[in-house]
C-alpha cells in the first residue's frame, strides 16, 4: 500500500474511533466528550509519528 492510502485508513480509523467513543460513553457530556475526542487525536497523531514518519 502506498503511503497516501495507509494515511487514508489511519484517518478513517481515527474518526471511527472518536464516534465510537462518542456514542458508547459520552453522549450527553460535552466537556469530557471535547476531551476525550481532543485526546484520541493526540494518541493518533503520537502513534502516526512514532510508527509511520
Amino acid at each position: 500500500m502506498n503511503k497516501q492510502m495507509t494515511l487514508v485508513i489511519f484517518v478513517l480509523v481515527m474518526m471511527a474511533t472518536v464516534v465510537a467513543t462518542d456514542l458508547l460513553f459520552f453522549r450527553d457530556r460535552f466537556w469530557e466528550r471535547l476531551l476525550s475526542n481532543v485526546g484520541t487525536v493526540l494518541i493518533f497523531i503520537a502513534f502516526y509519528l512514532r510508527f509511520f514518519k
